[in-house]
């Protein structure tokens, strides 16, 4: 019998958004409540020419207590890694949480391509300059009550544990994710305060320094706004809201909402974190008549 070829399926081709720039902060790798999956789509699905991590990337405050760095998380830095390796000029702004790498940019640290600083300057393509840095050292309260900042990072954790489980819930449910952490800092008056009081103090440094805007993160809290003619940009973060901001060719800044992306929200490509399975003990054998002649000789 004659065999007949019939054309193999085409696998779709994934599309891949090209951009000038990328900006990425409040990643907090070595932390249960990172999104290193949604992380690591996203770096699949986008290129830029320049990436620029904005700080709190690696959480030195969480992994100084007990270590914690599944799979995913180490895919976030080969990911990361293959675009420098790949002529993506890539440029590290150190936070708060990963401050034990502020006293190695004195040297000029490059780590794989990777170049170490405390805060730069960015020109758009459409010849605007801006302020780039992590934000913490206009944050009152980390800056002066760092015992403060640890319990208040102790109540996040708490929360987004409880974020954690209710996705977990509204994903079995059929239901899309949706950060309840975020939805409750929003609501919260006090919360909503000190954002603006963080956002308007950074405008104003920015003002001061004659430039045209400012690049930031450390509150977890995407946005683009004018203040008192400074541009303000906010990152957002990879453990409540999944956001990065873009530039492109020309020069137009915007935020990515990842998660509001339909094929993050379809398909189940987002394998949640396992444990590994416990080790089962051996149940003594039970005595048989022999054993216990052998015994007793």
């Amino acid at each position: 019998m004659a065999r007949i070829n019939t054309p193999e399926k085409e696998k779709p081709e994934r599309v891949v958004n090209r951009y000038r720039t990328i900006w990425l902060s409040d990643i907090h790798l070595g932390t249960p409540g990172c999104k290193a999956a949604f992380l690591v789509d996203f770096l699949k699905r986008n290129e830029c020419e320049t990436l620029y991590l904005v700080g709190d990337i690696i959480d030195g405050w969480k992994l100084r207590n007990g270590w914690f760095w599944p799979q995913e998380h180490t895919n976030v830095v080969r990911k990361v890694l293959t675009k420098a390796k790949r002529d993506t000029k890539v440029l590290y702004v150190t936070g708060n949480h990963d401050e034990f790498l502020r006293k190695f940019v004195d040297y000029k640290l490059e780590i794989g391509n990777i170049r170490l600083v405390n805060e730069c300057i960015h020109t758009t393509a459409d010849g605007r300059r801006l302020l780039i840095l992590h934000g913490d050292s206009f944050d009152a309260i980390t800056r002066y009550h760092k015992w403060l900042a640890l319990a208040g990072d102790l109540a996040y954790e708490t929360l987004m544990h409880t974020n954690y489980w209710f996705n977990r819930i509204r994903g079995l449910c059929g239901m899309r994710y949706w950060s309840l952490s975020a939805y409750a800092k929003q609501k919260v008056k006090n919360a909503v305060s000190i954002i603006t009081q963080f956002e308007e103090s950074v405008a104003h440094e920015c003002k001061r320094r004659g430039l045209d805007g400012v690049i930031c993160g450390h509150i977890h809290h995407a946005e683009i706004r004018n203040i008192e003619g400074v541009a303000y940009h906010n990152c957002g973060d990879w453990v409540e809201s999944c956001t990065a901001l873009t530039e492109d060719f020309n020069g137009k800044l915007a935020i990515v909402r990842w998660v509001e992306i339909d094929h993050l929200n379809t398909r189940p490509n987002v394998a949640p974190l396992r444990r590994a399975p416990r080790a089962k003990q051996k149940k003594p054998r039970p005595a048989t008549p022999e054993t216990e002649t052998a015994q007793q000789g």
